[in-house]
């Protein structure tokens, strides 16, 4: 744990490195959270971009100067639309999330377990996101699902790549990709494999702060 020759991606550079992988043409919903940054980072092909308080559609975070005070995403976040976007009755807006019309949805998540079950609401009342949502109807309606989260708890450095989640479950079996501010996993049949990780970070260390067994390429 010693080890400080990385440095950790923040909140926004999770958000880029998943924009990197979102390929042209896409329709995609971005869960609240550091999912709903990820639009910001699509600049050079055309993804649709859906948030289930019905918005299809949605560009780059407005400057101040260019706030809609009407338009907003599902974590209440001034959005701007691109040319062409609709906005659309909530039972539409879920009936795009569960009937497997979106290419992709990216949530965020308390915990990740190596057989791809989602934990993302809250064992507490002083942990945010007290209830499940529309969580549970993305996770299963999505043709897919990647988590955004930081790869430990902040404190106490809990791995949130786990085994088993502790939390209860949103899903079970759901997640094909975690991008964490450390690394990029794959769920697959044998378990977490490495996919990609930060510059400077070792091996070592990274097993180290990971609960879950790792595969390596």
């Amino acid at each position: 744990m010693s080890d400080t020759s990385f440095k950790p991606l923040n909140r926004d550079g999770i958000a880029r490195r998943i924009a990197q992988d979102i390929p042209e043409g896409w329709f995609v919903n971005l869960g609240i959270g550091i999912p709903t940054k990820v639009s910001d980072f699509v600049t050079d092909r055309e993804v649709i971009f859906h948030a289930e308080n019905g918005v299809i559609g949605i560009g780059p975070a407005p400057d101040e100067a260019n706030i809609n005070p009407y338009l907003v995403n599902a974590g209440v976040q001034h959005i701007s639309l691109i040319t062409g976007a609709a906005l659309v009755h909530h039972a539409d807006s879920f009936a795009i999330a569960r009937g497997g019309h979106l290419d992709l949805c990216v949530l965020g998540a308390f915990e990740v377990a190596e057989n791809g079950d989602i934990a993302n609401w809250a064992r507490s009342p002083d942990e945010p996101v007290k209830q499940v949502g529309g969580a549970m109807d993305l996770a299963v309606g999505a043709k897919r699902l990647w988590v955004a989260m930081e790869h430990n708890t902040k404190g106490s450095g809990e791995s949130r790549i786990r085994t088993l989640c502790s939390y209860p479950l949103t899903a079970k079996g759901v997640v094909r990709r975690v991008y964490t501010d450390l690394a990029v996993l794959d769920v697959t049949p044998k378990g977490f494999a490495v996919v990609d990780t930060i510059p400077g970070l070792t091996r070592k260390t990274l097993e180290e702060r990971t609960e879950a067994a790792l595969i390596w390429p």
